[in-house]
């Protein structure tokens, strides 16, 4: 197994990015991880030392830049053909790494997915989904939060299929239950999408639909997946972020353990479900432990076969048109 990563995406790169891989192989005990890590190396040259105990478990490729966070995701791919995105998603399409992260620009990872690995047949709009905290310790699936911002029925009614194999295969639930945002319960509620959408999922007889769901549901645990457009998922996303530094400023440390799943660190990158590989990212701000996290994540979709979960319940059935 061969993990790709940009040690060059984030608001603290390369040293974050340097400081998950050390904590990332200081813990695991698989031997047969290796890391292909892409980067400029004159400006990772600071922090690989930290990397001289595992000099055997990974490999560097070396690029000539980044891809910054304010700039145009498609533009900047084709005018950096040899920044650290652009060299890990070859990487990927050439097969030579079996899954890519990054907590670069979020543009540049969704086009670049699109355009080396695409998307999987049958799938209209490949999705991004983020854990959500509950209330009974146990963990929702949000998605779409901010792939895609203007959805039609049909990409809820695939958000609602993705994510509920996410769930089943890779984070082991049973059958999970999936929730419609909405502005109320009952069927008939919110605009016309939503009451289309309704209507999709409550006639797909692979999902465990149980509904409309509120927004003071998304952590209460009635659900395991809460389904939306892209625009409002990435609102509640950064809303929930607030919370936790909000709290932990207020309890002054003292957390309570509710408080404590809200931080971000502990659940790594977010998957980008629906395309050929793995690929996973993560937040701009991430720090050492989201980054040896987001190795964790790419591992269990790899050992799950995730991929090819999708890939076959897709070639099952009819695609939508």
């Amino acid at each position: 197994m061969n993990i790709g990563l940009d040690i060059m995406g984030g608001d603290y790169a390369p040293q974050a990015a340097i400081e998950g891989v050390a904590t990332f192989f200081s813990s695991n005990t698989d031997d047969s991880i290796r890391l292909t890590l892409v980067g400029i190396k004159a400006e990772a040259a600071p922090y690989m030392p930290l990397l001289d105990p595992y000099k055997d478990k990974f490999n560097f490729v070396e690029a000539d830049s980044v891809i910054g966070m304010d700039e145009h995701p498609t533009k900047a791919l084709k005018d950096k053909p040899h920044s650290s995105i652009s060299i890990g998603f070859g990487l990927l399409q050439q097969q030579k790494i079996d899954a890519f992260i990054s907590a670069g620009n979020t543009g540049a990872m969704l086009v670049g997915a699109m355009y080396s690995v695409k998307a999987l047949p049958g799938v209209l709009r490949p999705t991004i989904a983020s854990p959500m905290p509950c209330q009974d310790g146990m963990i929702n699936l949000l998605l779409d939060v901010g792939a895609n911002a203007d959805c039609k029925p049909e990409h809820l009614e695939q958000f609602a299929v993705l994510g509920s194999l996410y769930m089943e295969h890779v984070m082991g639930i049973p059958q999970p239950k999936v929730g419609l945002l909405n502005i109320g319960e009952e069927e008939g509620k919110g605009n016309i999408l939503a009451q289309a959408a309704y209507t999709l999922m409550k006639n797909n007889s692979s999902l465990n639909f149980v509904g409309n769901v509120e927004g003071r549901d998304i952590m209460t645990g009635r659900q395991n997946i809460v389904v939306c457009e892209g625009f409002t998922g990435n609102v509640i996303l950064k809303l929930a972020e607030s919370f936790y530094d909000i709290m932990r400023n207020d309890l002054q440390g003292k957390l309570t353990p509710f408080v404590k799943m809200l931080n971000y660190e502990q659940y790594g990158g977010i998957p980008i479900l629906g395309i050929n590989a793995p690929v996973i990212i993560g937040h701009g701000i991430s720090n050492a432990t989201v980054f040896s996290e987001m190795i964790n994540v790419s591992k269990r979709v790899i050992d799950t076969r995730f991929i090819d979960v999708i890939r076959n319940h897709f070639a099952s059935i009819q695609p939508v048109v």
